[in-house]
């Protein structure tokens, strides 16, 4: 388990490998090569549980500012190549469940050579040599163009180091956008530019010069989706650039001689686009060594573009679509026009299309509209029947499961009734997993889909015509979010069901029925966005989702006591604003703001309140960034909030509440957030406290404040206390709750937050995750069994993956939270509890998955063993023995499908390696199976 590793080359193994490291390994492997000379690993087999094992690369030693990235899951990595002498992998694994573990090979690099630069996926390499003056070249597999220099040469830069002198390309599928940009000057621009682009785009360009030659890109017209449609740009300083919005941006300067392009979009929301002129900046006046690309010559295919003459041919056939594998293909005419059709065979789920069409592309080329579709094992989903009830995707609240194929389908009991569902809670990874819902129980028909959904918007309500509907959630290989919660019930046939009344807002109508319409209007002080009225169509599907009541930026305030809120609260109240909102109270009274919620962008955008109705009255306070303000209170009956907002960027807001009172009374303090308040007297001489709810303490004021006479006016003693989420902290009670700071808000960035947990001696402490959600691979919540950061680590976590709960072998437990400098999440809410520590036995060891456990008995001195199914094996055949210190003499075992063996019996099982999850990359296993002599 780790080691100093020197020398011209070597492997390294997880420990185990190919059977399974061990729980709980933290080892860390420190190759050293010669001054001046590189490190190159190429990983040669691959396999982490995925999500909570982790191998960390540093370019350096093993410290926190050398970190490159993090690996884990099942696909093979790409070669690493370090920029200096030492190079550090580090193996981190949790409490429980393994795979197969890695196999690395390394070696030292002189400064003569660029090293493997690696193979993209669906691509192929030609070439076995990496020193200078060497060439490599690259193509696709079939149904993919190459975008990129086809060739590299391994050329001398300027440092004494060799490197590549193109990237290596990437392969796209031939129908995708972008492509290839060559020569001293041109133009980009996004699909259907100056109209708007399309939705679900996944373009890739990329702009290639000649080695020292360097490329500006400068924009010309830039308009997108605030967040959600981006171009990311690759090849600069920084090395990633992400662009998004409305605003041009700065020309780019590559410090390379490429940039890449990648554009991507959601699906909803289309705007112009963007369009970008680049410019070559050649290094030294030379002739280009130009090149033509002709189309490449596929001997598999039954026909060529090209003739031998170079004369174009035209083909009137598609070629052979195949079948999918565990289905089957209806149709063997492949001819102009032909149409073939696909199903799966039972508890298998089509993905892709159902029926495929041959047609022409371009002048000489016959294709299919689209690719065979596969049919993927069904891995979850289930058949739910009404009145009612409720689902979740897998896992939820947590991160649901990648390449999942899951189908759910409901069927009222009452054949006269149709289903009805809405959403709970809905956040999908936008664009590459959806949830497809469909009428009836034919599960894939594309002629019964309602919806396709993704990302984090849904409608109101999705309503069925018959008796059944389907949901279908496809997943891909990457990480996912946290999936959904639905609602389903049986409603009245020829129904759309209860849209319901949206906030701020007055409905008018009860009628949910075919043809019925449903008007809405909003409260005092809210303008109206959507739908005036909405009608149930024949189809059982509102004919809009029901409208929403946004606050003005221009307005007068009479009433007594209401709300001002900035210009779309709480999703950002968007760029170059000059809102007004007047309050104005009967004479001889005063006004009193309560600041709910408060976050602007700092420096930028303020909201500023003055003592009086003119632009001139005098300023009570000024107010920008994130920091919630104190109370305030006029000295007269009016006040004027002003708020602006530049060009760029914005935050979520602000949400206030007034109310009037009269002089010989204090304002209602409100009741703090995250608090309770006891006390509803604001007369003179009154008192009132708060207590912070469990997990929170109070960051502002003190637990009670009085109302008194304070240099001639009546007012609080004090601001109305606040209570917070601490970033660390001592807990010694015998339960309670840990909170990420900001919760149930985002927590901030930058943060380095220690808790110590203290149970008293002879106790345990267990902890329970009831949420955890914190930026994946970045934000990263540590749990040690001890006091301090130096005990051993129990487990590291981000995502949204934790397990279920955790012990403490002493009466300490220690965690660490640590953020980077950009975006956050929600975090995590935790519960702890110190439990009693049997003198006399063990915790439950468990059982592994896919095995049995053989004993009950955990008192010390006892031990347990174990077997596995048919066709897996123990990773360890040690029986477990309940020492004296409470603690099992081993970890629990766990039970692993192995590649290759022999097999000796009158019968058994064989399993791929890691069934029934997928198997890792690079494999080459072989099983010997040895039955009864003279048996077949």
């Amino acid at each position: 388990c780790g080691g100093t590793l020197k020398g011209l080359n070597g492997t390294i193994e997880s420990p185990g490998f190919p059977y399974g490291y061990p729980n709980g390994a933290n080892c860390t492997w420190v190759i050293i090569a010669e001054e001046r000379n590189r490190i190159q690993i190429v990983f040669q087999s691959f396999a982490l549980e995925e999500e909570y094992d982790y191998l960390s690369l540093y370019d350096g030693h093993p410290h926190p500012a050398n970190f490159r990235t993090r690996l884990t899951g099942f696909h093979l990595p790409p070669p690493v190549t370090s920029t200096k002498s030492v190079f550090s992998l580090r193996l981190t694994s949790d409490f429980a469940v393994s795979a197969h573990g890695f196999k690395v090979y390394y070696e030292e690099l002189q400064s003569s050579s660029c090293g493997n630069p690696g193979v993209p996926p669906k691509g192929i390499l030609y070439g076995q040599r990496f020193d200078v003056g060497d060439k490599i070249r690259y193509s696709c597999v079939t149904g993919y163009i190459l975008d990129g220099h086809p060739q590299l040469t391994c050329i001398a830069s300027s440092v004494n180091t060799a490197s590549w002198d193109f990237p290596v390309p990437i392969c796209r599928a031939e129908d995708a956008c972008g492509g290839t940009m060559r020569g001293s000057s041109g133009i980009i621009s996004s699909p259907n530019f100056p109209n708007e682009y399309h939705n679900n785009a996944d373009c890739t360009w990329t702009i290639v010069a000649e080695p020292g030659d360097t490329i500006s890109l400068i924009f010309t017209d830039f308009q997108m989706e605030e967040k959600y449609d981006y171009l990311e740009i690759e090849g600069s300083e920084p090395p990633t650039i992400g662009l998004s919005g409305m605003n041009i941006p700065p020309p780019v300067i590559s410090n390379k001689n490429w940039l890449r392009l990648h554009f991507v979009t959601d699906n909803n929301h289309r705007y112009r686009g963007f369009s970008a002129h680049y410019q070559v900046k050649k290094a030294i006046d030379f002739k280009s060594r130009g090149f033509k690309l002709f189309p490449g010559k596929d001997n598999n295919n039954k026909f060529s573009i090209l003739n031998e003459g170079g004369i174009k041919q035209a083909s009137n056939l598609c070629p052979d679509p195949g079948e999918p594998e565990n289905g089957k293909r209806i149709g063997s005419d492949f001819s102009l026009g032909a149409t073939v059709q696909f199903s799966c065979d039972e508890d298998y789920v089509l993905q892709g299309s159902k029926s495929i069409t041959c047609q022409r592309i371009a002048e000489v080329f016959a294709a299919w509209s689209d690719h065979r579709p596969v049919c993927k094992v069904k891995t979850c989903g289930s058949n739910l029947q009404g009145p009612g009830g409720t689902f979740a995707s897998p896992n939820f609240p947590f991160q649901y499961d990648s390449n999942a194929q899951c189908v759910w389908v409901i069927t009222a009991i009452n054949t006269n009734k149709v289903i009805q569902i809405n959403f709970e809670e809905f956040d999908l990874e936008i664009g590459y997993d959806t949830l497809t819902i469909g009428d009836g129980g034919e599960v894939g028909d594309p002629k019964t889909v309602l919806q396709v959904l993704t990302g984090s918007f849904v409608p109101d309500l999705i309503v069925s015509m018959s008796n059944q509907m389907w949901l279908h959630l496809q997943t891909d290989e990457s990480v996912g979010s946290i999936g959904f919660k639905v609602n389903y019930k049986e409603i009245e046939k020829e129904s759309c069901g209860d849209p319901g009344t949206p906030l701020y807002g007055i409905r008018e109508g009860d009628g949910f029925s075919n043809r019925d319409v449903l008007r809405f209007e909003c409260q005092f002080g809210f303008e109206l966005i959507g739908e005036k009225s909405i009608i149930c169509q024949e189809n059982n599907q509102w004919s809009a989702n029901i409208p929403i009541c946004i606050f003005p930026c221009l307005s007068n305030f009479t009433a007594p006591m209401g709300t001002v809120l900035s210009p779309d609260y709480p999703e950002g109240y968007g760029n170059n604003l000059n809102c007004i909102w007047t309050i104005i109270s009967d004479p001889g009274s005063r006004i009193h703001l309560s600041f709910n919620d408060f976050d602007l962008e700092s420096q930028f955008d303020f909201l500023a309140v003055k003592d009086g109705d003119s632009v001139d009255s005098p300023i009570i306070g000024t107010f920008t960034g994130a920091e919630v303000p104190s109370h305030l209170t006029s000295n007269g009956h009016i006040l004027r909030l002003e708020f602006q907002a530049d060009h760029s960027m914005s935050g979520r807001g602000f949400n206030i509440t007034y109310n009037t009172f009269g002089h010989n009374e204090c304002p209602d303090p409100g009741v703090p957030i995250n608090a309770r308040r006891f006390g509803d007297n604001f007369q003179l001489g009154s008192s009132i406290s708060v207590i912070c709810e469990e997990g929170f303490i109070k960051t502002q004021g003190t637990e009670t404040i009085t109302c008194m006479l304070v240099d001639g006016k009546v007012m609080w003693s004090g601001p109305i206390p606040k209570c917070g989420a601490p970033c660390g902290g001592h807990f010694s009670s015998p339960s309670g709750v840990i909170l990420s700071p900001g919760w149930p808000g985002y927590y901030k960035d930058s943060l380095n937050c220690e808790w110590v947990i203290e149970a008293e001696p002879g106790h345990s402490i267990k902890i329970t995750f009831e949420r955890f959600q914190t930026e994946l691979n970045y934000d990263v919540l540590e749990v040690h069994d001890g006091p301090n950061l130096l005990s051993p680590l129990l487990g590291s976590y981000n995502g949204t993956q934790v397990p279920q709960f955790l012990f403490s072998s002493s009466n300490f437990m220690y965690l660490l939270f640590t953020t980077d400098n950009s975006r956050s999440n929600n975090g995590f809410k935790i519960h702890y509890e110190s439990v009693t520590v049997n003198t006399y036995s063990c915790l439950d060891p468990g059982i592994p998955v896919h095995g049995r456990r053989y004993g009950h008995d955990f008192s010390i001195g006892s031990t347990v063993s174990f077997s596995c199914d048919p066709g897996y094996r123990l990773s360890h055949e040690e029986p477990l023995l309940c020492e004296k210190n409470h603690w099992w003499s081993h970890p629990l075992p766990t039970c692993d499908a192995l590649c290759g063996g022999d097999v000796r019996g009158p019968s058994g099982t064989i399993l791929s390696p890691g069934y029934p999850d997928l198997y890792p990359n690079s494999l080459n296993c072989t099983w010997t199976v040895d039955v009864t002599h003279g048996k077949g």
